[in-house]
């Protein structure tokens, strides 16, 4: 039977390499620089990794902020639009009655501490003829300054004019509930 020859694959200058120590440094060498030429590489690649997984991580936390800062907007507005038809009401309803009833207690508010700078000086308060009764009937319960009520069909019911001697103060709750029924309507964007 014949012999099996093998192939020997090893050329003569690995056998000599192996057998040259001074030639094993430079494989060494040559080992290590392409060790740290993949260690680079993997690390750009981790860093370019990371990097780019921040910037999508920042662009979806940015749409959802986006997107929460829409729902909040279209919450308030549906919020605004329901209350609107109640503000409207309110405005052009109850703050006018309110702005009547309250006339005498304002003149009562606005004459008493006026009423401790004066000694003697006369008082006189000019008023529309239809708020006198009220306005009236408040001041006497409440002091017993003599006090001249003038009428003056000129003014609303919603004003009237405090004078002590020489000072003169000018109360116009028309004004306050036309200010504040402008700024109402300004915010819900009601229509005159």
């Amino acid at each position: 039977m014949a012999l099996l020859k093998l192939e020997i694959f090893e050329t003569a200058e690995s056998v000599a390499k192996e057998a040259n120590p001074a030639d094993g440094s430079a494989l060494e060498d040559v080992r290590l620089a392409a060790y740290e030429q993949g260690y680079s590489a993997g690390w750009e690649d981790a860093s370019a990794a990371q990097s780019s997984e921040q910037s999508r991580i920042r662009s979806d936390l940015a749409r959802n902020i986006q997107a929460l800062g829409f729902t909040f907007h279209e919450a308030r507005l549906h919020m605004l639009k329901a209350l609107a038809p109640l503000m409207q009401e309110i405005v052009c309803q109850l703050l006018p009655e309110v702005a009547r009833t309250a006339l005498a207690p304002t003149v009562l508010q606005t004459l008493m501490p006026l009423t401790e700078q004066i000694a003697d000086a006369p008082v006189s308060l000019v008023l529309n003829p239809m708020a006198r009764a009220p306005v009236e009937a408040l001041l006497e319960q409440a002091t017993s300054l003599p006090i001249k009520i003038v009428e003056e069909p000129s003014l609303s019911e919603g004003q009237a004019y405090l004078r002590l001697g020489d000072c003169e103060t000018h109360i116009d709750l028309d004004r306050a509930t036309a200010d504040l029924t402008a700024a109402i309507r300004g915010f819900f964007g009601l229509p005159e």
